[in-house]
């Protein structure tokens, strides 16, 4: 897949809701899906969590998992995933959170470029969350379009591992 209308299509030809949860893109993931025109079928709702007392309230991640992992985890992410399925109709979710940029030395070691994807369905055949961690090059704005861009096009590639897992 190799553009962002080859999602909406992957969506629509899997007869496939979709629902986000965004912590680094700040909604940019939702953005680039509306921004498809026909994506109305294809496209549930958006949340942006940016900040750990919203991922808790909003989406149900535990304080456990942001004490043990940090924010930019895939473990934040996949329980983000899972709080829009609690929250939301839509089949399919995708999930964003990770660092942009570092907020210490410490955390340019570990994080600084790195985001972390989940998707979650709750399609009986194909149940369940995967995650991944991937680092993006540029200034903040760059690699907050890439996570976006990069959320959807493994849109297949997650439904898939998902189907595999189950």
């Amino acid at each position: 897949m190799q553009n962002i209308e080859q999602a909406v299509h992957f969506l629509e030809k899997y007869n496939l809701v979709l629902s986000t949860a965004e912590s680094a893109t700040a909604g940019l993931l939702a953005a680039t899906v509306a921004a498809v025109p026909g994506c109305d079928g294809v496209l549930e709702s958006g949340f942006v969590v940016y900040s750990k007392r919203a991922m808790q309230s909003t989406l149900g991640v535990k304080p456990e998992t942001l004490e043990t992992f940090g924010m930019n985890s895939e473990e934040v992410a996949r329980e983000m995933a899972l709080g829009v399925l609690m929250a939301s109709s839509a089949d399919i979710i995708l999930a964003i959170t990770g660092a942009p940029t570092a907020d210490d030395k410490r955390d340019q070691e570990v994080y600084d470029g790195a985001m972390c994807f989940a998707c979650a369905t709750r399609l009986a055949e194909h149940q369940g969350v995967t995650s991944e961690t991937v680092t993006f090059p540029g200034d903040n704005n760059e690699r907050r379009a890439a996570a976006a861009r990069h959320a959807l096009l493994r849109l297949p590639y997650y439904y898939e591992r998902l189907r595999q897992t189950s």
